[in-house]
């Protein structure tokens, strides 16, 4: 860990060959390429054991490397994180909108966990489970590799119970409550999700909380499994898309640093036992949803 960030791992391909690991480096990353010979005369190139390459090492076919890649400049995402709970095996967060929880794509030190990391300065942090870009409300995260599993087990089996809310658009002759079940798949380099037929492996309860001004309405929302964009898809698929998407019903373009309009869905509540202690954990987000979405 530095400053926050994992290493690259890059596995080398077994096929190919290579004078030396900093030619196969140089043609991988070539923008890199004079950056790359700097770290690897400075001995910060390491295979799995730990041990630094050197310029002249030959290239370890089917082998490991790990490397720090230098990170481009970010604008800051101008969104705080509020520690809501921390004890010696977790950290539970209430996340803005827009701030992604783990680095990927145009955000790598814009995002939940390389500020935390920094912050309370807890190298070893990582999340329990998922929450989007987009959406806001609680996050688990655990302190620690030896704890990490027992927390990420408790939302692979679906052992813990969270409430969403969202504000929508109410179509005439809705009837809630209701139960959504389909069967969601995601592809990957698709922004979308989509209903297809088949084997349910999506449930999402729905309930009315209050009527808005304007047609909208606050929806309560209990999701069974956690596909990606689940609750997304299931309300946009019953009429009623979530206030600020720009994905669904239909994609729009916004730009990175468009934080106008935000999504109305909030992560409200997490509540599980303990896997390691038995006791009863309840989390609530302290963060409210724009009833008018405007």
């Amino acid at each position: 860990m530095r400053d926050g960030l994992n290493p690259t791992r890059l596995a080398l391909p077994r096929e190919e060959a290579w004078g030396s690991l900093v030619s196969y480096l140089e043609a991988r990353f070539p923008a890199d390429a004079a950056r790359l010979r700097e770290q690897v005369a400075a001995g910060e190139v390491v295979d799995e054991l730990g041990r630094p390459f050197a310029l002249d090492s030959p290239y370890p076919a089917g082998g490991l490397a790990y490397l720090y890649r230098d990170v481009a400049p970010e604008a800051r995402v101008p969104f705080e994180v509020e520690v809501l709970h921390r004890d010696d095996d977790l950290v539970v967060v209430d996340k803005p909108h827009f701030l992604a929880v783990t680095p990927r794509g145009a955000w790598v030190t814009e995002t939940v966990l390389v500020r935390l990391r920094r912050a309370l300065d807890l190298p070893a942090l990582s999340p329990a489970h998922r929450l989007d870009r987009p959406t806001a409300g609680v996050l688990v995260l655990t302190t620690r590799p030896e704890v990490r599993g027992a927390y990420q087990e408790l939302f692979a089996r679906r052992a813990v119970e969270k409430v969403y809310e969202a504000v929508v658009t109410l179509p005439a002759g809705l009837e809630l409550p209701t139960t959504v079940r389909s069967r969601i798949v995601k592809q990957h380099g698709v922004h979308q999700a989509r209903t297809v037929p088949g084997e349910v492996n999506a449930i999402t309860h729905v309930t009315l909380q209050r009527e808005l001004p304007g047609g909208r309405a606050l929806v309560g929302l209990r999701p069974e499994t956690g596909r990606t964009h689940q609750l997304r898809v299931h309300l946009a698929g019953l009429g009623a898309p979530i206030v600020g998407d720009d994905l669904y019903p239909v994609e729009r373009e916004v730009a990175p640093d468009d934080y106008s309009a935000p999504l109305q869905l909030l992560a409200r509540s997490i509540a599980f036992d303990d896997p390691l202690t038995g006791e009863r954990r309840e989390f609530a987000s302290r963060r409210t949803l724009d009833a008018t979405g405007d």
